[in-house]
């Protein structure tokens, strides 16, 4: 799998979907779920069976679709219609299914919404994680999340390696994210015993943007898809709490800029690509942001320009560029942590603070 079929696939579905926002249940699987399924390599009747006889709550239902192996399920997918939102009972459904039948996998979706949910035993404690939730259309930033649920990864037990390194990969992220000024500190009083004191506020600063750097290289390691080495986007936390998908019906995306205690622009969308682009084009045009970054092109990691004035560079592509002024291009293929914290690397550099909302 690869990010081309993903999006080839949220094309395909969203055109459907468009054309009926409406489906019900039975006419989502049929027009937009059997893609999904092919997507992931799974077929109707060679391993996929559809309403499955599980256990739950004392009586037995029926899951939508169990993805089997030798005879046994490996995964379930369980789906509802394009017409109905997915909801906490939903969920509590499908993770009684994946703790009774003792299957690990599980995807809950609607067509529109897709979540991940994977079931591991600690000692004796049964527990059901959450990998991820999003949109359909922010489906290619979760390829390596989808290849642990290909019909080849669960068959060569490869899995179970992809979601146990995404998980130390985000571990290691918030560690580095938590602890960034201290290591920094500790970072520059070694070089301060070992060198010289009076290098120690370059050292400390340049030790920052060193772990800035090392957290965006995991946050592209994070989704790689395996074959490629330019990666991208960041995938949801392993637990029940995650950030919204990246287009909000119920209220903005804000982000405020602050000089000190002054407030100096807002900027709001239902969007987070849209304010996304705002915020960076309002630093540009108000507090010369690209003089501060000079020489371009600005690469926070060692992968993709996030700023420049051409849409490559020595093999590094941008994969969603979007006009910044006249003469720039701004990467917009990020992940809502990767806009935030690229917001935040970029307001630090003309001496702003940004503020978000809760709905990112």
């Amino acid at each position: 799998m690869d990010e081309d079929a993903v999006k080839d696939y949220v094309d395909h579905a969203q055109a459907t979907i468009e054309a009926a926002p409406q489906m019900d249940e039975a006419n989502t699987k049929a027009a937009v779920l059997r893609d999904f399924l092919d997507l992931l390599d799974w077929t109707i009747p060679d391993n996929t069976q559809l309403e499955y006889s599980v256990k739950a709550f004392g009586k037995t239902y029926k899951v939508d679709y169990a993805l089997i192996l030798d005879g046994t399920p490996v995964a379930f997918l369980e789906a509802k219609g394009v017409d109905t939102s997915l909801t906490d009972k939903h969920r509590e459904q499908l993770e009684a299914y994946l703790k009774n039948e003792d299957v690990n996998l599980g995807i809950l979706t609607n067509g529109q919404e897709y979540e991940f949910y994977r079931r591991e035993v600690i000692e004796t404690k049964v527990n059901v994680n959450t990998l991820g939730r999003t949109g359909l259309q922010s489906l290619p930033e979760r390829v390596t999340t989808l290849r642990a649920f290909t019909k080849d990864a669960i068959q060569n037990n490869e899995w179970e390696k992809i979601l146990n390194r995404i998980k130390e990969l985000r571990e290691a992220r918030t560690t580095l994210e938590r602890e960034k000024d201290d290591l920094a500190t500790e970072v520059a009083e070694l070089f301060s015993e070992r060198i010289s004191g009076k290098i120690t506020p370059q050292t400390e600063s340049q030790a920052k943007e060193m772990i800035d750097r090392l957290i965006g290289d995991i946050e592209n390691e994070i989704n790689s898809d395996g074959d490629s080495s330019d990666r991208d986007g960041l995938e949801e936390p392993p637990q029940a709490v995650v950030e919204k998908d990246q287009t909000n019906s119920n209220g903005a995306y804000r982000i405020t800029f602050f000089d000190g205690e002054n407030e100096l622009a807002e900027f709001g969308a239902s969007k987070q690509v849209d304010v996304f682009i705002e915020a960076v084009e309002f630093l540009a045009n108000n507090h010369n942001l690209v003089s501060h970054l000079e020489p371009l092109p600005y690469i926070p990691g060692r992968t993709r320009p996030i700023i420049h004035t051409e849409k490559a560079v020595d093999e590094k592509k941008m994969k969603q560029p979007r006009r910044l002024g006249d003469d720039y291009y701004l990467e917009t293929n990020l992940s809502a942590d990767q806009k935030r914290r690229e917001i935040k690397r970029l307001s630090e550099q003309v001496e702003t603070d940004a503020q978000f909302n809760e709905n990112w």
